[in-house]
């Protein structure tokens, strides 16, 4: 999962999945949810977040943390 926040243009972008958008649907205003063709949820798109969303803290409680391997890790130089 990716999030990205645009300053520019006050908006938020919550990437859920590696699957393409092949359909959005705007489920309140400024909120759109983009689905893979599967009809699986795939990103969340906010505008105006700053004034749906408080940004100055995200908090993560119980994400299963996945430890990626570097290629000393792997014992390649």
């Amino acid at each position: 999962m990716k999030i990205a926040y645009y300053s520019e243009t006050d908006s938020m972008y919550i990437d859920l999945s590696a699957k393409a958008s092949a359909e959005s649907r705007e489920v309140s205003p400024g909120v759109v949810i983009d689905y893979a063709t599967n009809g699986d949820i795939v990103g969340i798109d906010i505008d105006n977040a700053s004034t749906k969303l408080d940004l100055k803290e995200l908090v993560l409680k119980s994400i299963p943390v996945i430890r990626r391997l570097s290629l000393h890790d792997r014992g390649i130089d």
